[in-house]
C-alpha cells in the first residue's frame, strides 16, 4: 500500500508527503486539481513532477522523497485522473486545458521559474509550455515522450482508454494495471503495490481505475489534420526551448522511436539525450540507476544525456 498522506504542512520530516489542491478553470466551469508536495513549502527551488495518460502523481512518490532536500517537489493529479476533480465538457481533456492548469498551479506556488519532470503525457505538457515565451520552465526532462507518437503506441492505448474495467479485489486491480503498464520495466510486487494502488477506487462492491473514462473521447475523435498540427506545435515548442532539456527513452520504448530522438537533439537549442536499457514505454523511475540520471540532470551541470 502506498505510503499515507499528511494533510497539513510538515516541516519536520520534508520525506512525508502533503495534499494540497488548487482551483483551476476551463470554458465549461471550475474544477480542483489536487497535487502531492513534498520537501519545505518554503524552498524557492520547484520540481514539477507529471503523470501519464491514465497514472496518477503517486507514481513519483520515490522519486520526490529522493529530490525533496533540495527541492519543493509539486506532484499534481492532472484533471479527469487521481484526487483531481473531472471536467464538465470532455472535450477540453487536452494539453491546451492541461497547460493552463499547470500555469494556475505555478502561481499558487509563488515561484518565477520551475524545473518539470514530465513522463509521456507529463511530458507533452511540459514541450507545450516549455515552448511558451516567457515560460516558468528553467529544466525540462522528457521522460520516453516527444512530439511524434508512434501509431503502434496509440494503438495499444486505444484498446483500454477508457473501456469499462471491474475487479473482485485490490489485488486483481493492481495486477491489470501492472499488465498495462508492463513496459514499465522489472518492478517489484511491492513497487507495483505502491504505484497502482492509487489508481483504483472501491464502488458499489468492486474496484475501478480512478480516472474519468471521457478522457478517451478527445483521444479517439482526433483527425489527421488536427494530430499533424499538434505534432507541428511541439516541434515548434521544442526548437523554441532555449532552457536544458534531456529526453530519456526506454530501449523498448513503442511510442517514441530513436529516430524521433534525434530529431528532437538536431531541433532543439540545447536537448540531450539518454537510453535507459531493458524498459520500453516509460521507465518508471524507481531504480536507484534511473533516479540518478533525473539527480544528474537536475543537480548536475545541466545534463546527463550524451
Amino acid at each position: 500500500m502506498t505510503a499515507p498522506i499528511v494533510v497539513e504542512p510538515v516541516h519536520s520530516d520534508l520525506s512525508e508527503p502533503r495534499q494540497r489542491f488548487v482551483q483551476c478553470a476551463s470554458p465549461a466551469g471550475l474544477h480542483r486539481m489536487t497535487y502531492t508536495e513534498w520537501g519545505d513549502p518554503s524552498n524557492p527551488h520547484v520540481l514539477v513532477c507529471v503523470h501519464g495518460l491514465t497514472r496518477s502523481a503517486r507514481d513519483f512518490d520515490k522519486l520526490a522523497k529522493a529530490f525533496a532536500h533540495e527541492y519543493r517537489v509539486v506532484c499534481p493529479d492532472v484533471v479527469g485522473r487521481g484526487l483531481s476533480g473531472w471536467l464538465a465538457d470532455p472535450r477540453y481533456y487536452g494539453v491546451p486545458q492541461y497547460v493552463a492548469d499547470m500555469v494556475t498551479l505555478i502561481a499558487r506556488l509563488n515561484v518565477e521559474t520551475v524545473d518539470w519532470f514530465g513522463t509521456s503525457m507529463g511530458g507533452l505538457i511540459g514541450m507545450a509550455l516549455g515552448g511558451l515565451p516567457d515560460s516558468p520552465v528553467r529544466k525540462l526532462l522528457l521522460n520516453d515522450v516527444g512530439p511524434h507518437i508512434e501509431p503502434v503506441a496509440l494503438g495499444r492505448i486505444g484498446e483500454y482508454l477508457g473501456k469499462p474495467a471491474r475487479f473482485a479485489s485490490l489485488e486483481e486491480g493492481v495486477r491489470r494495471a501492472a499488465e498495462l503498464a508492463a513496459t514499465f520495466g522489472p518492478l517489484s510486487d511491492a513497487e507495483w503495490t505502491s504505484i497502482n494502488t492509487p489508481l483504483l477506487r472501491e464502488r458499489d462492491g468492486a474496484w475501478t481505475f480512478h480516472y474519468d473514462p471521457a478522457i478517451a473521447t478527445p483521444f479517439s475523435s482526433v483527425t489527421e489534420e488536427q494530430a499533424a498540427a499538434y505534432e507541428a506545435f511541439l516541434w515548434h515548442s521544442v526548437a523554441s526551448i532555449a532552457s536544458p532539456v534531456l529526453v530519456v527513452r526506454g530501449e523498448a520504448s513503442d511510442l517514441l522511436s530513436r529516430e524521433t530522438v534525434e530529431r528532437m537533439v538536431k531541433t532543439g537549442q540545447s536537448v540531450t539525450s539518454v537510453e535507459i536499457p531493458g524498459v520500453g514505454h516509460a521507465p518508471a523511475f524507481l531504480a536507484e540507476d534511473q533516479i540518478a540520471i533525473a539527480r544528474g540532470f537536475f543537480l548536475g551541470g545541466g545534463s546527463s544525456g550524451a
